[in-house]
């Protein structure tokens, strides 16, 4: 229980920039390798297989999306409601959700992989995968597939990890998959020479360890709070919350299959495989850039849902400016370099020429707002840290799809290839000005509720001295 205050303490009264930095660089370290999964899957398969098989992963975005979409659905929902709880000092409630999260997961993460190698062929037909990219998408995403339950255990709870102030354990749980990872790789691909396979094998392997790792840690005597048998059946009202919150992110990365879905076939329609693999590596270098920002929602989640809980408003604000600065610098750092460094970036990958051409001219387009959804994301993840979902999902959701999809439809008509690398920056500035406005409505908000809760000390401590 001593441990339990002394973590409470450290959320609700710790300086915010030096508790923010505390929580979000292991955050930030864990988000970066964890993109290194996908990112050094793509560079040795660039290198080590050919342009066809990097093509052939890109076809298998949407699938990642949405595997990564159930994690999301359960892992961050039962972060965010797991720290509300412990800043409300319901410590038994907190591991009542952590139970039910993990029967969650198992349960969700079976049905994903059952259902995902049953029309794994149809769905990567229609995701873009052509006569010669099909082989090796299927080759690597069965292997995925196979090892969803092990990625959805390790990510979700490693959420949970962090909300119960243990950043750099959630840290090492990341460094551990994603350096072994990258060890594994090229030796499956150029020792072993099993390709697209080969470095399948090693992404599981590494979330297997990860796995093992989180549940160590929560079943030994190092964590806060502990998974206990009795709450591992499922409670509705828990299962409910837990979806009420995490269905945001879950609505996100859903809405980014579909996008990536629209996007592949329209690239293959204009551009061919070589704009598609393109895409590939965009994303891939645009995730190095956007990590970093998912790292900073971790980081700063439990800080502002704690004391969201905890009705200290003015703490709240102060966690959600400073994580808006440091997501901006991040951004904009990142747009420097890949404007001024495109060919040398997508070169990482693969030096067929014409890949290059397609990937440097889409790159400068697609990712020229890139500075402004720095902002965007860290105030949707905002709303969903305090508990308002529907907001969350509508800001996330206007950006991935409301705006994004029509734009995909309409500006390839007119402009062909460069309508889609064109979809991308129109749809983040659209976005950021919606979520500045509903920001703009909630901060005012807060300020009333902060208003109100000064004058209710006032009117108690005159109560005590007359």
């Amino acid at each position: 229980m001593g441990e339990f205050l002394d973590k409470s303490k450290q959320l609700g009264e710790e300086n915010i920039g030096k508790l923010l930095m505390k929580f979000s660089i292991p955050a930030i370290v864990g988000m970066l390798v964890n993109a290194l999964y996908n990112v050094v899957d793509r560079i040795f398969i660039g290198r080590g297989v050919g342009k066809l098989a990097l093509t052939g992963v890109t076809v298998t975005f949407p699938i990642a999306n949405i595997i990564l979409a159930f994690g999301m659905l359960v892992g961050i929902g039962t972060a965010a409601l797991i720290s509300i709880k412990l800043g409300q000092q319901k410590k038994v409630e907190a591991e009542h959700i952590l139970g039910n999260a993990l029967t969650l997961i198992i349960i969700i993460s079976i049905i994903v992989t059952v259902l995902g190698l049953i029309f794994l062929e149809p769905m990567l037909l229609k995701f873009g995968a052509s006569n010669e990219t099909l082989p090796y998408a299927k080759e690597y995403i069965t292997i995925i597939l196979i090892g969803v339950i092990f990625q959805n255990i390790g990510f979700g709870l490693n959420n949970t990890i962090r909300s119960e102030g243990n950043p750099r354990v959630a840290m090492f749980t990341m460094l551990i998959g994603g350096i072994l990872n990258t060890v594994l790789d090229p030796i499956f691909i150029f020792v072993f020479h099993m390709g697209t396979r080969g470095a399948a094998i090693a992404t599981v392997i590494s979330q297997v360890v990860n796995t093992i790792w989180v549940l160590a840690y929560f079943f030994g005597g190092k964590s806060l709070l502990k998974i206990r048998y009795k709450n591992l059946k499922l409670n509705s009202k828990v299962v409910m919350g837990i979806f009420a919150i995490g269905i945001s992110p879950f609505s996100m990365q859903i809405a980014a299959s579909i996008v990536t879905i629209i996007s592949n076939r329209s690239l293959v329609k204009y551009g061919g495989d070589s704009a598609l693999g393109a895409m590939g590596v965009i994303m891939s270098i645009a995730m190095m850039v956007l990590m970093p920002i998912f790292g900073i929602n971790q980081g700063c989640q439990p800080i502002i849902g704690y004391n969201y809980g905890a009705k200290k408003y003015h703490r709240v604000k102060h966690a959600l400016k400073l994580a808006i600065i440091a997501a901006t610098v991040i951004t904009t750092t990142g747009f420097i370099i890949i404007q001024i460094f495109p060919t040398q970036l997508i070169s990482v990958f693969n030096k067929d020429p014409e890949l290059i051409e397609a990937g440097v001219h889409g790159m400068r387009i697609y990712l020229f707002m890139i500075p402004v959804i720095g902002f965007q994301i860290v105030s949707s993840n905002y709303f969903q840290a305090i508990g308002k979902a529907k907001i969350s999902i509508f800001l996330g959701l206007s950006r991935q799809v409301i705006i994004l999809i029509p734009l995909l439809f309409i500006l390839p008509r007119f402009y062909d290839l460069d309508g889609v690398w064109m979809s991308g920056p129109v749809s983040d500035v659209i976005a950021s000005i919606l979520t500045a406005i509903f920001l703009f409505v909630e901060i005012k908000h807060l300020n009333k509720l902060h208003s109100e809760d000064d004058g209710i000390i006032i009117q108690e401590t005159f109560k005590k001295i007359i």
